[in-house]
């Protein structure tokens, strides 16, 4: 069986992710920060399902939690195969002469440097040259990062530009270890994180803007993630699929 980590997996996309993972054959390590609660009800559908699948709370921006994070998955699940480095923040809609330091360092600090943190530790696992059977890592940027997020969210959509050009760098330094590295962007997707900026609704306020005029769903973002997660899309790295109905 192999082992699929998932970083922020206790809502949204995370757990969508988490779910398709488990009927899919892989046993589910469900990263979380706070909400143990809802972690624990992921894992527990997974569980009562005949799937595989634990809940472990860590701080990613932290080195040592990373470290503490991939030790005890492969401990309790055995060798991790795939990573989604899908944990991620936004905060308040603003315009960005309004945002501060401390706003950008926090953003920056979960975006990028835990998705830094997590990749680095997984290469750690998955290399051939340091014993490991290569692998597969996702990361979750955005649409933003090609919209700029102009009046809302500027910090966001510059810390999703580092996500991608950390893919393509990594996806070109790491081939060779037999690690494919990819990469998702969403975008207007029924999930939690409007709320976090502000704007519950927002999806719905802008769906007629987009040419599929709807939202989308984290399943649908699951189902590319598990696709770049499998032998499906052997020949993909370095590889972006935008899920945002035609923005």
């Amino acid at each position: 069986m192999n082992t699929i980590l998932i970083t922020g997996g206790s809502r949204g996309i995370g757990a969508a992710t988490a779910l398709l993972a488990a009927k899919e054959g892989y046993a589910v390590a469900v990263n979380y920060l706070n909400n143990t609660r809802a972690a624990e009800g992921v894992v527990a559908q997974i569980n009562n399902e005949g799937g595989t699948a634990l809940s472990i709370q860590a701080d990613i921006s932290k080195e040592n939690e990373v470290g503490r994070l991939f030790r005890e998955t492969q401990k309790k699940l055995g060798n991790i195969d795939v990573l989604v480095n899908n944990a991620g923040i936004l905060e308040q809609q603003m315009k960005f002469e309004l945002m501060s330091l401390e706003r950008l360092n926090r953003i920056f600090q979960t975006n990028i440097i835990g998705s830094w943190l997590c990749a680095r530790e997984a290469v750690k696992y998955m290399a051939v040259s340091k014993g490991g059977r290569g692998g597969a890592i996702i990361n979750v940027s955005s649409i933003a990062s090609k919209s700029g997020a102009p009046h809302e969210y500027i910090d966001y959509a510059v810390s999703k530009g580092a996500i991608d050009t950390f893919t393509t760098g990594l996806s070109k330094e790491i081939a060779g270890e037999g690690i494919r590295v990819n990469a998702v962007r969403p975008a207007c997707i029924y999930t939690d994180i409007h709320s976090d900026g502000g704007e519950p609704e927002r999806v719905n306020r802008i769906k007629d803007h987009i040419p599929l005029k709807r939202g989308g769903y984290p399943t649908e973002v699951a189902e590319a993630i598990l696709w770049l997660a499998s032998e499906k899309s052997s020949y993909c790295t370095g590889t972006f699929i935008d899920i945002s109905g035609g923005l």
